[in-house]
């Protein structure tokens, strides 16, 4: 869940601002928005996620970060993903490595309070950073993983909902099955008509 806090801030003030906050915060030009906690399916999903990816990199060159790394999107755009990975020499834009600039791969597990939001807007937000060759939405009611990988004719979704399905990370030379994105998850199911 997502809710504007303050008024408007300029970038200097937000960062200042966010570094003395133990919770994190997302900046939108000009606007700062608290990121509330996960559920426990939101929580397990990112893990298995993280676990099946970091299995299959092993020692290359690319590197997994947590929801706690910061992703500048724009000039006056700050956002938080649930997990992010970059491929080669990580750059930041500050020395203190708390904004990450190159991002390769960007993921978000929806909630209810957030599904338009990565579904619309953190997807258009993600579009514009160049290193971003891949977004993973993922959701966490049912079982449906969407993939927006860049292309010379632009971006292209991927639909995935088969428990067999294979998702292709050709970014990170690596494959995430839905299998191991829900492993441990259980869905309700619609009771009858």
């Amino acid at each position: 869940m997502v809710t504007n806090l303050k008024p408007r801030l300029t970038v200097q003030e937000y960062l200042a601002w966010e570094a003395e906050n133990e919770i994190k915060h997302e900046y939108i030009d000009g606007e700062v928005y608290a990121m509330s906690g996960g559920t426990g399916k939101h929580s397990s999903i990112i893990i298995n996620i993280t676990v099946a990816i970091g299995q299959q990199l092993g020692d290359s060159v690319c590197a997994l970060h947590s929801s706690e790394m910061r992703v500048k999107v724009a000039e006056n755009r700050y956002v938080y993903p649930d997990l992010s990975a970059v491929c080669g020499v990580e750059q930041f834009e500050d020395e203190g490595e708390t904004s990450l600039l190159n991002p390769i791969l960007v993921v978000e597990v929806t909630s209810p309070s957030s599904i338009e939001r990565d579904r619309v807007a953190k997807r258009d937000l993600y579009h514009e950073v160049p290193s971003i060759q891949g977004y993973l939405v993922i959701d966490q009611h049912r079982l449906c993983t969407e993939l927006y990988i860049r292309a010379d004719i632009g971006w292209l979704l991927q639909v995935y909902t088969d428990p067999d399905d294979v998702i292709p990370l050709e970014m990170l030379n690596c494959e995430l099955p839905l299998a191991e994105i829900y492993r441990g998850i259980r869905f309700e199911e619609a009771g009858p008509d």
